[in-house]
């Protein structure tokens, strides 16, 4: 893993200018940024339609095909980012024990289940950041062992507890705070740790008491890497710690661009409010002097079928702007415009999306291993179940 981890540190250091940028302020200029470097790159990208840009943000293999025509060592990305499924076969649930988890949701925790079960050490499970306790639930059902479901909402702990004695499961709600010293009260030296989808700082917090503790076993999905205390990442291991690269909060959030949800619904919405909030930003800079971007608040998706006009005059009163007379379809041409420059450069930011993924796993299953697990990587579902799809598994040696 560390010869793996420092691969992907040479490519992406190497490559910054191809993903340490923010699409929505690159639209700004009409010109690629690549232009003198890799004009190959830049005629590429320059000759595909909104329909293909399209068809690339949704087919990620393609588009490497495609890149690695005119950038021959991209191919190293998806040899270094491959990561070997889990042959799982399903668990028969009892009835009743998925009472009131969403399908997909479901189907990511049959198979979290699955794998925990399969690499299971200790006699009882910790579910860390448990929400209403869902996975709890299946390991509880499946192992008939004892499951302490730590989560910090209250009112989550109640309604877990309540159908966990339902169904008669040993389950048993501590609520708390992940990220306090405290959390620590709620392991003992028996449990398999368990956690789906814990964000940022609260898997992390996961990882370092566990360890700590000397749990058994940890199985851990995490998720949503932007979402810490600090304003930067900090590394965990040391062959972490040695590298250059330092990843700010707004770059912890690009492997989570990639999305499976919502639909044809949801990508018009989307759209329309980009071209909307891009229409405007150029409208601020030529009408009214202004020289950087002006953050307008989130809108209710109802408001934008009023029109382009009506979300200016909304978003201009909520900034407190007085707008001058304007052409607001010109306005309107310019954000569309722009949001397609926006979605054609964030391409090449795309394909780079798995490997900091990957480089910010592997940091974490490379200190599991400083600290004395035998670790592996791997994807537990598809991606079209969850693009955050990746499993670490640490079993105390």
């Amino acid at each position: 893993m560390q010869q793996q981890f420092q691969k992907l540190d040479s490519v992406l250091s190497r490559y910054q200018s191809f993903w340490r940028f923010e699409p929505f302020f690159q639209s700004l200029s009409l010109d690629l940024p690549w232009v003198e470097q890799f004009p190959q790159l830049c005629e590429w990208l320059s000759s595909l339609s909104n329909q293909q840009i399209e068809f690339y943000k949704q087919h990620n293999e393609e588009l490497e095909h495609e890149l690695a025509r005119v950038l021959p060592e991209m191919l190293i990305l998806s040899e270094l980012t491959s990561l070997q499924r889990l042959a799982l076969n399903g668990i028969k649930l009892p009835r009743g024990v998925d009472a009131g988890i969403p399908g997909r949701k479901l189907e990511q925790i049959i198979s979290m289940s699955e794998a925990s079960i399969t690499h299971h050490a200790g006699s009882e499970w910790l579910e860390w950041c448990s929400g209403k306790g869902f996975l709890g639930r299946i390991l509880a059902s499946q192992s008939l062992q004892s499951v302490t479901s730590f989560e910090f909402q209250a009112a989550l702990c109640q309604s877990g507890q309540k159908e966990a004695d339902k169904q008669g499961l040993p389950m048993h709600f501590v609520q708390g705070d992940a990220l306090s010293n405290d959390a620590a009260s709620v392991m003992n030296s028996n449990q398999h740790a368990v956690a789906l989808h814990a964000c940022g700082d609260l898997h992390v917090s996961l990882i370092r008491h566990g360890c700590q503790k000397g749990l058994p076993a940890m199985t851990i999905s995490p998720c949503c890497y932007h979402l810490i205390q600090n304003d930067s990442y900090q590394p965990l291991s040391t062959v972490a710690k040695a590298s250059a690269l330092t990843l700010s909060k707004n770059e912890l959030r690009i492997p989570l661009q990639e999305t499976v949800t919502g639909g044809e619904r949801v990508k018009r919405h989307r759209y329309q409010e980009m071209s909307y909030r891009l229409g405007f930003d150029l409208l601020l800079r030529s009408e009214c002097g202004f020289q950087h971007y002006e953050p307008v608040p989130s809108i209710k998706k109802s408001l934008l079928a009023e029109g382009f006009d009506a979300f200016c005059q909304w978003a201009a009163q909520q900034k407190g702007i007085t707008l001058p007379k304007l052409d607001a379809e010109h306005y309107l041409r310019l954000g569309k415009a722009r949001y397609w420059q926006m979605e054609r450069v964030s391409l090449v930011q795309q394909i780079f999306r798995r490997a900091l993924e990957l480089w910010l796993v592997l940091d974490k299953a490379i200190y599991l291993e400083e600290q004395g697990y035998k670790v592996e990587v791997n994807e537990f579902c598809s991606k079209q179940i969850t693009p955050r799809n990746i499993l670490i598994q640490a079993v105390k040696v």
